[in-house]
């Protein structure tokens, strides 16, 4: 038998406090977890409570407003004058009857009235108006109106052959929420998906337990989220916690009482503390890359070359379109068009104190010569070129956010041939379009251009990583999914599929070698059989979506696993349900080739839908105008002011559409199913020497009895159950036309009456439809 030594009773000794402190801090860990469960739990409990009363308040806070309402559209006034058609005077006595009430009014139930006078009636109005009358009882939605949120109430009147409308302030019923206690949880009051106020905690929202009570009188639902209650140490909860907490500590200082016993006189306590050699010696930072800057010596020799030659012949006018500039190299476009256009934009810079700016091209062959031109006349007008290479148009507007110059020039062909190209223009934050596009030739015709004394500098940037990072920092997908992305040899091939995959998608690229010839098919997704390839990879590969990209990057198609093509207007309305859940009220902008059933869709989900004219520069600048979070056209073109900048950006967008696919367990095809499909047709173009003036021509005639005419951009006649449109498009000499209808009946009715009032205009107009 082995007998302890001296040397080992010493060492376990020695080990006894060091034991010993470890059974406290296990126990003061248990015990930390038992208060900690304990706590959660008190505040889950005290959350509930909150709920509950602020359901209640809110709940108690509508039914009088609502019973204000009901009493007032019941007066015998209003009665009268709704039975007799004199809604006027049946508004006048709602007002009267109705305390508090803003803008009331009492209109037959057609809502011809006002939905002839829309968006200035406003778009919340006619929908909770729609509501009442269907469902024959009264409604209530927190809407914008009159540019502020507000409770909106619709009652029938006269049995439903009218129906009352007005406003009332939200801030009571909202107050209610966003001043409770939450007690270390969440608590949101959602209207459909909006969240109409909130307190607390938002990221409980994806991790928390959710509980809800109803707000009686109304669709509304009182979220609450509270903190999940995490078990203690092996699962207990926390009165076994409790226990064992006591237990390691009681162990522990158990322990210390044995060691203190059982000591005896130590003659000398052992020093082991060691010196530790902290190296002090850090590395230096170096010595930081001079830049050689010779602009001086470049002035001189630009100065000098340009003195050797006569002026350029002036650019033709035609190119100045109502978007942007746009030609043919070769015809219309050349080194010296780019040096004036140049020249002219570093001027408008001068004119309003700005110095930098960022230059990117898209794939074609005639870019960098068209780059080297525009780059030298900027910097004649002293003005500083960032130059960030082979670029989507989305990057390159995105550059001139991250790099805060609020100045930026695409060069870029967009979706057009491999012979055009052109530029896309910023200024100080604002695209150039119309007025402010002709400005920039009548400056190089009157000879009004600026020189500076020196020229600007240029430098060389790769922001790409940036845009990467951006966008995968506030996007990533709740499961991954496999994307098809057919970049058309355009500009996008890069890095389109750089950001899917960055946000967790898994990427089949199709035709993304960029490739200014386009050999495969033209770039552009908004003609469908430009989709066909995409289509058939996407169902061999049997891949949750496809996405295509058109020539530069600021445009998107889709096609679903079963095949669709969706149409971009239907996608606008899932990316409107989406930014309405947390912007409620928001205005979302639509170009007049739009379906019709996107206004009531978005109307139905407490938003505001504003039609506007067709023309990325004209949407981004009324989307300003209106402090719209989201817009949207048929050709393809998405603006996201919601977490991202308001371009139009089409692989941000892909990046928006994969997250909410992504939150979904159903397929595309499921999601794109909820979504209202009318029968419609694809954009119809009809060659016309002069659009403009056909159209004008056209709005002359009229002849579209019983349809609400719009005539901001064309001619658009919509129908209860149809719609028709023509307009004169801004690019190219061309008429451009859509139909929709309920029926395929109907449809060809529509389609035959236009047909009718096109060949009065004239008669030899040939059409395809």
């Amino acid at each position: 038998m082995k007998t302890l030594s001296l040397g080992d009773a010493g060492s376990m000794k020695r080990m006894l406090p060091l034991l010993a402190i470890v059974l406290v801090l296990l126990g003061a860990w248990a015990g930390w977890s038992a208060v900690r469960q304990w706590r959660e739990s008190g505040q889950t409990a005290q959350l509930a409570a909150s709920r509950d009363g602020v359901a209640n308040a809110v709940s108690s806070a509508l039914g009088k407003q609502l019973a204000v309402a009901q009493k007032a559209a019941q007066a015998p006034a209003v009665i009268a004058a709704a039975q007799t058609n004199d809604y006027a005077s049946a508004s006048q006595a709602l007002a009267t009857a109705w305390p508090g009430s803003e803008h009331a009014e009492v209109m037959a139930a057609d809502l011809q009235t006002m939905m002839v006078a829309l968006p200035a009636s406003g778009y919340g109005r006619a929908g909770v108006a729609q509501t009442a009358l269907a469902n024959g009882k009264p409604a209530v939605v927190i809407a914008r109106d009159g540019g502020q949120p507000k409770l909106l109430i619709a009652l029938p009147v006269a049995g439903g052959a009218a129906v009352a409308v007005a406003a009332q302030p939200a801030k009571a019923l909202t107050d209610a929420v966003a001043k409770a206690d939450a007690g270390g949880g969440y608590l949101a009051l959602k209207q459909a998906d909006a969240t109409l106020a909130q307190t607390g905690d938002k990221g409980l929202e994806s991790e928390g337990e959710k509980s809800s009570a109803p707000i009686k009188g109304s669709d509304w639902t009182l979220f609450a989220y509270a903190t999940q209650v995490e078990p203690g140490p092996l699962g207990f909860g926390r009165v076994m916690t409790a226990i064992l907490a006591l237990l390691l500590v009681g162990a522990g200082i158990a322990l210390l009482w044995l060691r203190q016993r059982a000591a005896k006189p130590e003659t000398a306590v052992e020093d082991e503390a060691a010196a530790t050699a902290v190296d002090s010696d850090e590395p230096t930072v170096g010595d930081l890359t001079a830049q050689n800057q010779a602009a001086a010596a470049e002035a001189a020799a630009t100065k000098a070359e340009a003195a050797k030659t006569d002026g350029p012949a002036l650019p033709d006018p035609g190119i100045f379109r109502a978007y942007d500039i746009r030609g043919i190299v070769g015809k219309t476009l050349s080194i010296d068009v780019a040096r004036q256009i140049g020249q002219s934009i570093g001027t408008l810079m001068h004119e309003n104190g700005l110095y930098d700016i960022v230059i990117g091209r898209d794939g074609r062959l005639s870019g960098p010569d068209l780059v080297s031109g525009l780059t030298e006349g900027l910097r004649r007008a002293g003005r500083n070129v960032i130059s960030i290479g082979l670029a989507p148009t989305p990057l390159v507007y995105f550059g001139a956010y991250h790099l805060r110059t609020g100045c930026c020039v695409a060069v870029t062909g967009s979706h057009n041939p491999p012979d055009y190209n052109g530029f896309k223009i910023v200024v100080g934050g604002e695209t150039l379009s119309g007025a402010t596009i002709t400005a920039l030739y009548t400056r190089i015709a009157e000879g009004t251009l600026y020189e500076a004394e020196q020229l600007g500098r240029v430098e060389e940037r790769d922001i790409s990583d940036d845009y990467v990072n951006r966008i995968a920092s506030d996007i990533r997908l709740e499961r991954p999914l496999d994307v098809v992305v057919d970049a058309g040899n355009g500009v996008a091939g890069e890095l389109g599929p750089r950001v899917l995959e960055a946000i967790g998608a898994n990427v089949f690229p199709l035709f993304c070698e960029i490739d200014g010839n386009f050999p495969n098919h033209h770039p552009d997704p908004s003609e469908p059989h430009n989709l066909e390839d995409l289509r058939h990879i996407v169902q061999t590969r049997k891949a949750d979506l496809g996405v295509a990209f058109d020539g530069d990057g600021d445009r998107l198609g889709v096609i679903t696993p079963e095949g669709h093509n969706i149409f971009p207007d239907r996608m606008l309305m899932l990316f409107a349900a989406d930014v309405l859940e947390r912007n409620p009220g928001a205005i979302i902008v639509y170009d007049v080739k739009c379906t019709g059933a996107l206004a009531p869709y978005i109307m139905g989900r407490g938003g505001s839908p504003l039609m506007w004219k067709t023309g990325h520069s004209l949407i981004k600048s009324k989307m300003r105008e209106e402090e719209a979070e989201l817009a949207g056209e048929m050709s393809g073109h998405f603006f996201f002011m919601e977490r991202w900048y308001g371009f139009d950006d089409g692989i941000y967008s892909a990046a928006r559409l994969l997250e909410i696919l992504a939150r979904r367990s159903e397929d595309a095809d499921v999601v794109f199913a909820e979504i209202p499909e009318s029968i419609s047709t694809p954009e119809i173009k009809v060659p016309v020497a002069d659009p403009h003036a056909f159209v004008e021509k056209l709005v002359a005639n009229g002849g579209f009895d019983g349809a609400r005419v719009t005539t901001l951009d064309g001619v658009r006649a919509d129908w209860s159950d149809g719609w028709g449109l023509v307009r004169a498009s801004n690019t190219t000499p061309v008429l451009v036309l859509r139909f929709e209808a309920n029926t395929q009946e109907r449809l060809e009715e529509v389609q035959a009456l236009f047909r009718s009032r096109l060949r009065a205009v004239d008669p030899a107009l040939e059409l395809t439809f």
